[in-house]
């Protein structure tokens, strides 16, 4: 491993490069000093540094800006966003690729279990379509009230239900007894689900864009904390587990760093590019 170096690095958000406000859930938007140093030093390095998160891309942009991640001309930023449904270059922001499928009976089918449940569907670049107000602080952009039926309508790349009554394990249990033929999915840290694409993932977002850039999977760190991760840890060539991340993400990645309070991703970048 001592001569192996990473042409690219994908990094998580959320828990991976912000930390969370104290039991709230919701993410600091600042990156510590720790953290923007480490991420310096590997563009300086000349690797490649993709954002990858589960995120709508309006809401990466922002934290592409804090870590100075503007990149010139045909260098710009790749964009690994809606957990690899939808790829961009930013600056400016463009759409390479987008993911979508018809959600319409994964929702039915979820809502017959939760009929009070919160959903939204990403307006892409501007905000989200909601049938009512989350949480405040969980989505960020425009909010526009709507109906279900009227959201799902059209094929998307993401459909968010969130039950603030529920737990963690309910959303498990309940994803994995419906089965969501046709539908992937993603359960968050709270009571929060996230449906996809089939055979979308941020691992399959990322190949696109190694595919775009000519570097080997083998070539890849990638960085997490979230089931969101899993393939993608799995998939890169050396898959790094934030120190907090709870034990299924942890056997995923090849190794695990120190906790994002700690700034771990800092830790893990210090590795290749001290």
């Amino acid at each position: 491993m001592t001569a192996w170096r990473p042409r690219l690095v994908a990094l998580d958000i959320d828990g991976t490069l912000l930390k969370w406000m104290d039991g709230s859930g919701i993410p600091h938007e600042e990156v510590s000093p720790a953290v923007y140093a480490a991420v310096q030093r590997t563009l300086a390095a000349g690797a490649h540094v993709v954002l990858s998160s589960g995120r709508s891309v309006h809401s990466m942009t922002s934290v592409a800006d804090l870590l100075g991640l503007r990149g010139q001309a045909d260098d710009r930023l790749w964009i690994v966003a809606s957990n690899g449904a939808v790829l961009t270059r930013y600056p400016p922001l463009e759409i390479v690729h987008e993911d979508t499928f018809d959600a319409r009976d994964a929702v039915r089918a979820v809502l017959e279990h939760h009929p009070t449940a919160l959903v939204a569907v990403e307006d892409r670049g501007l905000g989200y379509r909601v049938n009512r107000p989350f949480p405040d602080g969980e989505l960020t952009g425009e909010l526009v009230v709507s109906e279900v039926d009227e959201m799902v309508a059209k094929p998307v790349s993401r459909v968010i239900i969130r039950d603030p009554d529920a737990t963690v394990d309910d959303f498990v249990q309940l994803a994995g007894n419906l089965g969501l033929h046709g539908t992937d999915y993603v359960v968050g840290f709270t009571a929060w689900l996230d449906l996809t694409p089939v055979g979308i993932s941020k691992a399959s977002g990322l190949a696109r864009v190694c595919a775009e850039l000519g570097v080997d999977q083998a070539d890849v760190l990638a960085i997490g904390d979230g089931r969101n991760d899993l393939e993608m840890l799995a998939w890169a060539g050396r898959g790094v587990a934030m120190g907090q991340a709870i034990e299924m993400v942890r056997e995923a990645a090849d190794a695990v760093t120190a906790p994002v309070a700690e700034d771990g991703a800092a830790v893990e970048l210090n590795r290749w590019f001290a």
